[in-house]
């Protein structure tokens, strides 16, 4: 067995919260796991804001295409842990199928507080729509994907316009979002840190990103594992029938045999056997992201 495929025996082993909270395990996997050549780096530790963890990488197909749609990615951890430099594999897997991708850092817990890694998110939306023409990409067609915590942070931002508006961003440029595994319905809070996190919020139900779907809501694909243990997949199966009784465009799936990870992993190269995911979202994702728009057409036309 080779020293990559230990590594993955290893990484299957490792729970989902050990993993995304940024151990070892998961660096060195992306250290090590082999990259797909249709995408690179283009910038890293780009400042969109003041505070030090307010960076991003920038990921651009390798055959870029002129106004590409724009895909910002936000990983996982808790909202405790993370970083960008662990999620290059992934950036660079969404870019090599030709979206200009952007993995940003954002403010953790406990420095801070909710609703911190929510304008942090906008923060690096709204960079992205100022600067995706310098990538070749289209700054007006943006969705978002992410995992565990990040696709927390990608539905609420995607759902309430008020962290985009806040930011300066067009909620109509937000065209669809992607969650892999993630928590949207998960009130009681049960204790540990969906307490830290959430716990002095007033209005829990204004932390829940389902309390947000509208029928203006953009279209959603959700997905999880029937194995996870770690974020259960009511929380998916709840967000996908409150989205589908407004009338969104909903697309569910729910892998058999994948766990909490597995749903990360499943971006890989080296994990991509283990379902269709990448295939399904990027489908749905490029299917919403439309055409670039032109002279005589509208982003209100479009939506």
């Amino acid at each position: 067995m080779t020293s990559l495929a230990r590594l993955g025996r290893l990484l299957l082993l490792l729970t989902g919260t050990a993993m995304l909270a940024g151990c070892s395990a998961l660096s060195a996997f992306d250290t090590l796991a082999p990259r797909d050549p249709g995408g690179r780096i283009a910038a890293k530790s780009v400042a969109y804001g003041a505070h030090p963890r307010q960076k991003l990488d920038v990921f651009v197909p390798v055959a870029a295409a002129p106004n590409a749609p724009v895909l910002v990615f936000f990983y996982g951890g808790s909202w405790k842990n993370g970083t960008k430099d662990d999620y290059e594999f992934v950036g660079q897997a969404l870019a090599a199928q030709g979206f200009v991708t952007v993995v940003a850092d954002y403010r953790l817990v406990p420095e801070a507080r909710y609703t911190d890694f929510l304008a942090d998110g906008a923060g690096a939306v709204r960079w992205a729509c100022d600067n995706a023409t310098s990538y070749g990409g289209d700054g007006s067609r943006i969705v978002f994907a992410g995992h565990s915590a990040g696709a927390y942070n990608a539905a609420m931002v995607a759902l309430d316009p008020r962290y985009l508006r806040q930011a300066g961003v067009n909620p109509r440029n937000i065209r669809a979002f992607a969650g892999l595994s993630g928590p949207y319905d998960f009130l009681p809070l049960d204790p540990g840190t969906a307490q830290e996190v959430f716990g002095a919020e007033p209005d829990k139900a204004a932390t829940q990103p389902i309390s947000f779907v509208r029928p203006s809501s953009p279209p959603a694909f959700l997905a999880t594992g029937d194995q996870d243990t770690t974020v259960r997949p009511k929380n998916t199966v709840a967000l996908a029938a409150k989205l589908r009784a407004a009338g969104v465009p909903v697309e569910e799936h729910i892998y058999p045999g994948l766990d909490h990870a597995d749903t990360l992993l499943a971006l890989s190269r080296l994990f991509r056997g283990k379902a269709p995911e990448l295939a399904e979202m990027m489908a749905f994702l490029k299917r919403h992201a439309g055409e670039a728009a032109g002279p005589n057409r509208t982003l209100g036309a479009m939506r």
